[in-house]
């Protein structure tokens, strides 16, 4: 590594796209992926008959890295992004991309763009998005004859404006995923169908949308981008069961620190959107919001506030979200093997 960083003013980041040094890409074809490679070019050239233009065969993953206490970078549970990938190119009929392959290309985009990863101490990380998409010659409805599969890296700022604050929501009009489609898993038209009613929910003034469930219309389903959780009036920790929900791997990493490290009982559950009043916190969490608190939910013509009339953060939302990042920093003894040492 060169040990040195680029010109950047770290606290002035914002969770938006600069280009770095150096991406990974690499090529499925004949039955087999090729070595991979690094390369400067943040451009890519495909078919005109990729499936990803006209069918959206296409998948993505984000993941961070960070500048542990002792200066060396460490990746967040880079296996679990890669297991995701595979099960979303199971359900879409992509070549899986083998785990080995998907953790080297990580660090060698982290290893190759050293002088971009925020230093130790400040509120920001090196997001990385691996992606994989069907190119090659086609035109009927069927898979590709080719894949590509690449990782791109940039540094990043806080996800909502606010920073580590309380954000308000509102139920959306709109549905994200069918049942039995593909809500759970990582593909981009999940996030194309996101776009409206975001929009609609930031010009009323709100931080983002919740949505529920297609079918009853009840059931809180995800925060936008993010996955939904609450903590109960007696100390549980409860977040939505459904299968059209992406599994998030900052929402399991909570989890288990609930279970193991602070000892609260946490239940997947379904949430009546009626029932929100049993919540003293609730919050949005996924590896770009890592842990978000809301601080009110307006549905049709009610408002639920939370914690300290939805102006403060509660103490278990706080305590999760500094256990994480501690993990993630590099200055916690528990879960070290969340954190993949780039070398």
């Amino acid at each position: 590594m060169i040990k040195e960083k680029a010109n950047i003013n770290w606290n002035e980041l914002k969770f938006s796209y600069l280009k770095t040094d150096y991406r990974y890409i690499s090529f499925w074809k004949d039955g087999k992926w090729d070595e991979g490679k690094l390369t400067e070019d943040n451009y890519i050239r495909i078919n005109e008959g990729s499936t990803v233009i006209h069918y959206g065969q296409g998948a993505f993953e984000g993941l961070k890295a960070f500048t542990q206490k002792n200066g060396s970078i460490g990746i967040f549970r880079p296996d679990m992004n890669a297991k995701r990938l595979q099960n979303t190119a199971k359900r879409i009929l992509m070549a899986e991309v083998p785990e080995d392959k998907f953790i080297k290309a990580c660090k060698d985009v982290v290893a190759a763009n050293y002088k971009y990863i925020p230093p130790y101490g400040y509120d920001a990380s090196f997001y990385i998005r691996p992606y994989e998409i069907g190119v090659g010659e086609n035109l009927g409805v069927r898979p590709a004859p080719e894949y590509l599969f690449s990782v791109f890296g940039v540094p990043v700022g806080p996800y909502f404006k606010g920073g580590f604050n309380p954000v308000n929501m509102v139920v959306a009009d709109y549905d994200r995923a069918a049942p039995k489609g593909t809500g759970h898993v990582k593909v981009g038209g999940n996030y194309a169908s996101s776009l409206l009613p975001h929009q609609i929910a930031a010009e009323q003034g709100f931080a983002d949308c919740i949505y529920l469930d297609p079918k009853e219309n009840r059931y809180i389903e995800e925060v936008g981008a993010a996955n939904f959780y609450g903590i109960t009036k007696n100390g549980e920790f409860v977040t939505p069961k459904s299968g059209s929900i992406l599994p998030s791997i900052t929402r399991l990493s909570i989890m288990e620190l609930c279970e193991k490290v602070l000892k609260i009982p946490v239940f997947e559950k379904p949430i009546d959107i009626n029932s929100l009043d049993q919540f003293s916190e609730v919050g949005a969490c996924g590896t770009a919001a890592v842990i978000s608190p809301i601080g009110s939910i307006t549905y049709k013509d009610k408002v639920f506030k939370f914690y300290k009339d939805g102006k403060e953060v509660g103490p278990i939302t706080k305590k999760l979200y500094e256990l994480l990042l501690s993990i993630q920093r590099g200055e916690s003894d528990i879960f070290k093997e969340w954190i993949y040492i780039v070398d």
